[in-house]
């Protein structure tokens, strides 16, 4: 089963490098099989290209504002169900929705998407700011994990 977990993120946003630091950790770790863990960072259009293989899972990792507390892990499945209507790409500021309109409308077949989330205390703001919060850089090893499981899970259910 080919699996792409594409981690999402602007390190000079803030707790938006959730993601990207995320990315950092399963990179020391040796997944098992057909597993590709990319920090794509901003790079939307490098990501469009990326679900033009047809991974059969893609997991996105990304900050996920959904009102919870700061730190709150979630695993989400989107609607794929999206409307590619008239739209003009922006390289800079595609966000995961974006990407899947763009990559449908470029032909691609998308697989299963799941998401892994972390509710944000802060984006940073106009000015900017680097570095996670305490309630978010402390999920990041969960959110590591929760991945691990998530491709373990698929992989089982794809062998049956």
């Amino acid at each position: 089963m080919s699996i792409l977990v594409a981690c999402i993120g602007n390190i000079f946003q803030g707790d938006d490098a959730f993601g990207c630091e995320v990315a950092k950790v399963l990179a020391r770790r040796t997944p098992a099989g057909d597993v590709r863990v990319v920090d794509f960072g901003i790079r939307g259009l490098d990501l469009t290209y990326a679900l033009l293989d047809a991974p059969e899972l893609t997991i996105f990792v990304d900050a996920v504002s959904r009102g919870g507390e700061p730190g709150t892990l979630y695993t989400i499945e989107p609607d794929l169900d999206v409307d590619l209507g008239e739209q003009m790409v922006d390289a800079h500021s595609m966000d995961p929705m974006q990407v899947l309109r763009t990559a449908k409308a470029m032909g691609g077949r998308l697989g299963r998407i799941l998401l892994v989330g972390c509710e944000p205390a802060d984006l940073g703001g106009e000015e900017g700011r680097m570095g996670l919060t305490p309630p978010v850089s402390g999920a990041i090893e969960a959110a590591a994990v929760m991945v691990e499981s998530l491709i373990e899970k698929e992989t089982q259910e794809a062998l049956q």
